[in-house]
């Protein structure tokens, strides 16, 4: 007796299972029939360079161009791009209690708000496939930390992976800029606006010679992901440039 109801059981569990296989498979093809194309794949491109290079210009240049052929973007910067990232921003930059902020200090703050950025912002606008143009990215790090401030590159390379994991850019336009030309920039940009105190902009010439040192050492270990863009162009001549690059990752 036991053994025939023990029998009947595993007919009838078979029976369940080949039912949830072809209950599955009717779900699957649903799915399929409603979404027939795959959804796009989101894409991380990031904008460098040294102050004044002209790069927010052709984050906005760029992002009008995408949305115009139909393509989600999502625009956002380095440091802030979150209500905690922006407030760490302040601290780091505009903060008038900052003036006595270390390099180490500067470095786990940029990262803290880089950490906030990736799992707040980046990777659900990657997940719905969005492209997203960040305004700096962890290279500045490795240029402005690294190289400029002197910090351990090995260090660096640590705490960046910490905060980004595995959320790296596909492309990374780098762009050129001579000290003069970037001083001239940040005059006239200064003699427009409002004055607003940036603690970076204060540091010294050999900072920056050091920091675009950091630049040119990062597109050269990377070429393929760096690409270098004059940035003493002018800005049409830029975004064509930039355009080059971009477009064949929409295919």
């Amino acid at each position: 007796m036991n053994l025939t109801l023990g029998a009947e059981s595993r007919e009838a569990q078979f029976s369940r299972s080949r039912f949830e296989v072809q209950s599955s498979r009717f779900k699957v093809r649903l799915l399929f029939a409603l979404n027939p194309k795959p959804l796009r794949s989101g894409l991380l491109i990031t904008f460098e360079g040294g102050e004044g290079s002209g790069k927010s210009t052709q984050v906005s240049l760029l992002a009008e161009r995408l949305r115009s052929l139909g393509r989600g973007v999502t625009t956002t910067r380095e440091p802030g791009g979150t209500l905690i990232g922006e407030e760490i921003r302040h601290t780091l930059k505009h903060s008038k209690d900052n003036a006595a902020m270390q390099a180490e200090t500067e470095l786990l703050l940029m990262n803290a708000s880089r950490a906030q950025l990736v799992r707040e912002l980046i990777r659900p606008a990657l997940a719905r496939g969005d492209i997203v143009l960040c305004d700096r990215y962890y290279d500045s790090t490795t240029a402005y930390q690294g190289y400029g401030r002197q910090l351990d590159l090995a260090m660096v390379k640590t705490i960046v992976d910490v905060a980004v994991g595995d959320t790296r850019p596909a492309l990374t336009f780098f762009f050129r800029v001579p000290h003069e030309l970037s001083q001239e920039r940040l005059r006239t940009r200064q003699a427009t606006l409002p004055f607003i105190r940036d603690r970076i902009e204060e540091a010294d010439r050999e900072f920056f010679a050091r920091v675009a040192h950091g630049y040119e050492a990062i597109a050269a270990a990377e070429p393929e992901r760096v690409k270098v863009i004059d940035a003493s162009a002018d800005v049409q001549q830029m975004h064509a440039s930039i355009w080059r690059s971009v477009e064949p990752l929409l295919k």
